[in-house]
């Protein structure tokens, strides 16, 4: 499994940290060897993507963005997509939600691996949300103050 991380916000948040949540989502799901991108941005490069990708014009916390690669080279994983994850929402969220930005992160590295897997909580909700649980009340909280 691989993860490159591009911290455009510069939360601060380890890319060891990233890579330990993502594998935990893979290894839950059966997931063999795959790359993932994880995109932590601003509310202005959140509300263009959302408003590129999905027609809504305000800042959202995550976005998923499969690639449908069915098929890698041998001895290349193959690219499973990016998660794009919005710094300021995440803290509003956090706040909101009366936990910490660590575990708000997590949830929301959660939620956007298991969206690049298939699940779509506009169809599946209740499945997709239980089994977000499931995975987060199995791993720990990601390590991180922001920055």
């Amino acid at each position: 499994m691989s993860v490159e991380l591009d911290d455009r916000a510069e939360s601060g948040v380890s890319e060891s940290e990233i890579d330990r949540v993502v594998a935990a989502v893979l290894l839950a799901e059966a997931i063999g060897e795959v790359e993932v991108g994880v995109i932590i941005v601003g509310e202005s490069d959140m509300q263009d993507l959302n408003r590129e990708h999905r027609e809504q014009d305000s800042a959202t916390d995550v976005l998923s963005f499969p690639i449908d690669e069915d098929e890698s080279l041998p001895g290349v994983p193959r690219m499973l997509g990016d998660v794009a994850i919005c710094l300021p929402v995440l803290l509003a969220q956090a706040t909101e939600r009366e936990v910490s930005p660590a575990a708000e992160l997590t949830d929301l590295l959660i939620h956007g691996v298991l969206h690049l897997l298939g699940y779509d909580h506009e169809t599946d909700a209740g499945e997709m949300l239980a089994r977000q649980d499931e995975i987060g009340d199995e791993i720990a909280t990601i390590v991180w103050q922001p920055a």
